[in-house]
């Protein structure tokens, strides 16, 4: 017998509701919905908000799986990024909700359109755009809808940690040198790969003129570095990849590409959460894995495949703080929101920023798809 729901109550009034309570209310509110709404968990998410989720993924799968059901309403339990990619690559007639808009990105806010615009004025100012030069602006998917529609008018794209090899690969060829954002760490592991050395990137600071930069070692680099990084995953040291080693032998680390450069070369393995997820999934009963990404992840890992020893690389680290905003209480208030005909923390990207953005993701597509 469902559960009825009452008339919709300020958030705080959830705060103090049991944990078996809220449970049960947002199953109510889903059964009330029906295929009217979709809930997205992202792998990051924490379990007692996963469980509830329709579909579970990263960031533009979970957009992308959402844009393909005749949901009315994507409730997306992320952050504030993954929500407006939702809204961009979403029917027109679907609506995106995040249940706490205090859940942004810090990686994501490490680079704001009027400084990626800044930079790239003064990029053209000294000759390193224009002219005989060829520059590409590229944005890791963890950026701000406004940075996707800045490449989709400057001829760039948007990349994922699962496909930024394949765009670094096609821009190289035709680009002499790329702009790469917010994410310093993807890029320049991205670029090493391709044999393009340490000393052949820049890291551009937005605080500084030139980013930091003379202007000969811009026109000389191969690859601009945006100064920004992920909380969670830049807290790994080369160091966690030596005790580990030591501490468990036979061990194989395997390691998000958002790590330090000193990390991923020490890693047996790197790639995105899917490819982490596929490795532990494809490996033989028995093996040893240390994992550097969220303990969120890791932890269902473990559970997941008890047959296998995972372990996350650096057992003193937290979980995505913004990322944790989302809850369970938040999750209920917007549902129960939805079933009383209220949309509340609705995102939603208009105009050009809209069209632009979405020129970019859809540059991606059709040169992954390549």
């Amino acid at each position: 017998m469902s559960t009825v729901i009452e008339a919709v109550r300020p958030i705080e009034d959830y705060l103090v509701m049991s944990d078996e309570e809220i449970a049960e209310r947002i199953e109510a509110a889903r059964e009330a919905m029906g295929s009217r709404v979709v809930i997205l968990g992202h792998h990051y998410q924490r379990d007692d908000v996963i469980k509830h989720a329709d579909l579970n993924g990263d960031s533009y799968q979970l957009s992308v799986l959402a844009s393909q059901t005749d949901a009315e309403f994507i409730v997306f339990c992320g952050v504030h990024f993954m929500a407006e990619s939702a809204d961009i690559l979403g029917k027109p007639s679907q609506r995106v909700i995040l249940p706490d808009m205090g859940a942004g990105c810090s990686m994501a806010d490490m680079a704001s359109i009027d400084q990626v615009e800044d930079a790239w004025d003064q990029l053209t100012e000294i000759g390193v755009i224009g002219g005989e030069k060829s520059v590409a602006p590229i944005t890791y998917m963890n950026s701000s809808a406004e940075i996707k529609a800045f490449c989709g008018r400057n001829d760039g794209v948007v990349c994922t940690s699962s496909n930024a090899t394949k765009l670094f690969d096609l821009y190289l060829k035709k680009y002499d040198k790329m702009f790469f954002f917010p994410d310093q760490h993807l890029g320049r592991n991205t670029g090493a790969k391709f044999g393009i050395g340490l000393d052949e990137m820049v890291v551009w600071n937005p605080k500084e003129n030139l980013g930091g930069n003379t202007e000969q070692a811009l026109h000389d680099a191969k690859l601009i570095l945006w100064r920004g990084h992920c909380s969670v995953h830049g807290r790994f040291k080369d160091w966690h990849v030596d005790k580990i080693r030591e501490d468990v032998p036979g061990v194989k680390v395997l390691v998000h590409p958002e790590c330090l450069y000193e990390v991923v070369q020490k890693s047996d393995l790197n790639g995105s959460t899917s490819f982490i997820i596929k490795t532990v999934e494809e490996a033989e009963p028995g093996t040893k894995w240390a994992i550097g990404t969220e303990v969120n992840l890791v932890n269902r890992l473990a559970k997941r495949f008890p047959d296998k020893e995972v372990y996350l690389l650096a057992p003193d680290l937290c979980m995505c703080a913004t990322m944790y905003r989302i809850s369970p209480q938040s999750l209920c208030w917007s549902m129960e929101n939805l079933v009383n005909g209220n949309v509340v923390n609705e995102i939603a990207v208009h105009g050009e920023t809209k069209e632009q953005s979405l020129i970019a993701l859809e540059r991606m597509i059709s040169m992954t798809n390549k």
